[in-house]
Formats: C-alpha cells, structure tokens, sequence
C-alpha cells in the first residue's frame, strides 16, 4: 500500500511515539491534519519520565529548555532535548527524544522523529523531519505559497498528488542534511540521506542518497 511504502522510505518509525498513527494514513502529511488529536492521543500513555510542565506541555526526563525559549502547548518533547535561547515552540509539535531546537528557529504543527537538530534560525511549519535529520543555520522549510491555493507533492513514482492542504512544508527523510540558507519549498519530499547544498532551493521530489548542489542537477552522494 502507497501508505506503508511512502512512511516507510522515509523514516524508520522506531524512532517516533508518532509511528502507529502515521502506519494507519494513506499518505504521511495527513498526520498534519489533527497534530492536537495526535498528541493528546500519545500523552495519555506516555512513560513515567514524562511530566507535563504546564497545561498541554510534556517534556521528557533529561531535557533542558531554556529561560528565553518560548513553548506553546500542546506539545510533547522528547527525553535529552536540548531547546536553546529563543526557541519558539508554537503549538501543535511532537519532537523526539536527543533534538536539538535553538536560537530563533521556530517550530509550528510539525513532528520532529528523535536526535533532529535544527539549531540556528530555522523555520520548519507544517513538516514530517525523519530520524537525525540536520537543518543547517538558516535554513528554512517553507509551508504557504504566495497564492494561498492547495499545495502538490511529486511521490517518488513521478506523479502529483494534491495533499488538500494549503499549508503544509515537506516530508525529510531520515539522515538529510540540509545546508546554510536553503529553502524548502511547500510540498517538497526529500528522501533519505539526501543531501542540500547551502543556499539550494529544493522543490519536488529528491530521492535517497542523492545530492541536490547549486547548479540545480543530482548527484549520488557516493560523489561527495
């Protein structure tokens, strides 16, 4: 089924509390749809290192937040995060266990599998980032188009598909490093290990263990 080999591509869903809500959709930004459903379905039979810090907020043992960082419930983080000076957690967010938020970047109904690191003014909106996947300083996952219409993926056999939605960023799979100042436009699916040169724009469908450099053409990465 397209559901069970588009989720299972991109992420090892070992790696997720999301993984049984995400193996039950057709395609995996539906998960997207009800991010408030998700979580307070998983906060009800979170582990006992969970505490809920304030109303609709969980956070796992071993996870620092800093002063100045700003979180927005409902939200669950995960064990040994690291949420820096100005972080904006801003509602709707599941972030796995060992990420790493920093300054200014601001996270909005997006799900973030374990150890993601998107440490310096990064904006990530309406996204799936799969297992260690890296946001270099700047780099910025765009989930609107200027027109405000319904946004198209390209699924790895080519075709487009509609997601319904007028908001959503992209799919990136697990191992994707994205450079400096890139951007990721709406409907983008990156697979795994793919890799971003610094200031890329990235559109459609890049697949695994490909690399996208500034020239605009595809590379494998064993070239690297």
């Amino acid at each position: 089924m397209m559901e069970e080999k588009l989720a299972l591509s991109l992420f090892d869903l070992r790696h997720s509390l999301c993984a049984p809500f995400l193996e039950a959709l057709y395609y995996p930004w539906e998960l997207l749809g009800d991010t408030a459903q998700l979580l307070f379905g998983i906060s009800a039979c979170l582990p006992a290192d969970f505490k809920e810090i304030a109303p609709g907020v969980w956070v796992g043992g071993g996870t620092t937040i800093a002063a100045t960082a700003l979180v927005q419930g409902p939200a669950i983080i995960g064990r040994n995060c690291q949420i820096r000076h100005g972080a904006f957690i801003r509602e709707f967010v599941l972030i796995g266990d060992g990420a790493v938020i920093g300054n200014s970047t601001e996270v909005k109904n997006a799900v973030l599998f374990d150890g993601v690191q998107a440490p310096h003014f990064n904006y990530i909106g309406d996204t799936i980032l799969g297992y260690k996947a890296h946001l270099g300083a700047g780099a910025i996952v765009s989930n609107f188009k200027a027109a405000g219409d319904e946004i198209w993926a390209t699924l790895p056999d080519g075709k487009r598909q509609n997601t319904g939605r007028n908001k959503f960023g992209a799919l990136i799979g697990d191992h994707v490093e994205i450079g400096c100042n890139a951007v990721v436009f709406p409907g983008t699916i990156i697979g795994k290990e793919a890799v971003i040169y610094p200031l890329c724009p990235v559109r459609g469908y890049i697949p695994s263990g490909q690399i996208l450099k500034n020239d605009g053409c595809l590379y494998p990465r064993s070239m690297e």
